[in-house]
């Protein structure tokens, strides 16, 4: 795929110097790693791919750590250093592709957490006037797979770095069912979160393919949240059906077994199809264009919308 015009922004000053070229362009696409993107024709405006580097340690005690992390990081190196420090909060979502700046945009999440839980702000760049603002995590209006930068503010503003406060005492997150099974027996309080991430990485190996070998955009679709007479209504023919408690009104259903309960776990159609070990992954097998990929996403959502009612929104952005 082509754009009318990229550009590079490894600093703040890139971006400052810029932004009389970025407010000329009608459309504008700010590019991490594009790991969770799927284009489908070309873009016709300016796509930015942002590359400025930098972490620091804002504050520190003897409980926690305060860390300043520039958006142009690498997401999975940036976890690897929290974890080789001994720092707790986000081991569980090691691996993650992408940058930084994506993950406040995404709420990106794995494994029973959040971002949501360990972001104190996010400083971003309002590209209309250029003034840099703070948004505290309230400001964010974080929610599942969401926030504020996806919804009421996309394209509006450049992300330019995140605070996050990390734990010297962690409390270990170990709810989800292979992680408890992992360590299942073990004292938690001497599992280290170095422990956590090792094996989360082998779970999330175990099951996704590698981009490098297999075109993929991780998991395409989100787990559909529904009212809890649906989850009454669906474990009447569904007893085996996987549902997890959002609040007092709300469950997520796993939508990767919606998928693979639809017959479509491991199906190849041409050169794309989904992936044979996680239902919620769609490959690119050899020269397949991302219209194809789309279409096939659109079979999968229309077959589980007639089979279980449900809806599943994608989780990939389509371009």
């Amino acid at each position: 795929m082509n754009a009318k015009q990229f550009g590079v922004i490894n600093s703040v000053d890139d971006l400052l110097t810029s932004l009389a070229l970025i407010r000329a362009e009608e459309k504008l696409l700010i590019l991490g790693s594009g790991s969770n993107i799927l284009f489908t024709k070309n873009f016709i405006g300016l796509v930015l791919h942002n590359r400025i580097p930098g972490k620091e340690i804002v504050r520190k005690n003897d409980d926690e750590i305060i860390l300043k992390v520039n958006s142009g990081e690498n997401w999975s190196d940036l976890v690897d250093y929290t974890v080789d420090n001994g720092w707790g909060g986000i081991e569980n979502l090691s691996l993650i592709p992408g940058t930084v700046g994506a993950a406040p945009v995404q709420n990106i999440g794995a494994y029973g957490v959040e971002l949501s839980e360990v972001l104190i702000a996010v400083e971003a760049i309002e590209i209309s006037t250029g003034e840099i603002h703070q948004f505290a995590n309230i400001d964010c209006e974080f929610s599942y797979r969401s926030s504020i930068f996806k919804t009421q503010l996309k394209g509006r503003f450049f992300i330019l770095s995140v605070l996050l406060k990390l734990s010297k005492n962690p409390i270990l997150n170990l709810g989800y069912a292979p992680l408890k099974s992992a360590f299942k027996g073990k004292d938690e309080h001497e599992i280290s979160v170095k422990e956590v991430s090792e094996q989360v990485k082998s779970i999330r190996q175990s099951k996704l393919p590698d981009a490098g070998e297999i075109g993929n955009a991780g998991s395409f679709f989100k787990n559909p949240v529904v009212p809890f007479s649906k989850i009454e209504e669906l474990i009447v023919r569904f007893p085996e059906m996987p549902f997890y408690k959002v609040d007092d009104e709300n469950y997520k259903i796993a939508a990767g077994w919606l998928i693979e309960k639809g017959g479509w776990k491991g199906k190849r159609i041409g050169d794309v199809g989904v992936h044979d070990k996680q239902a919620l992954v769609l490959v690119n097998y050899g020269n397949a264009s991302g219209n194809e990929i789309y279409q096939l996403s659109q079979k999968i959502k229309e077959s589980v919308k007639e089979k279980f009612d449900v809806e599943i929104i994608p989780e990939v952005t389509v371009i």
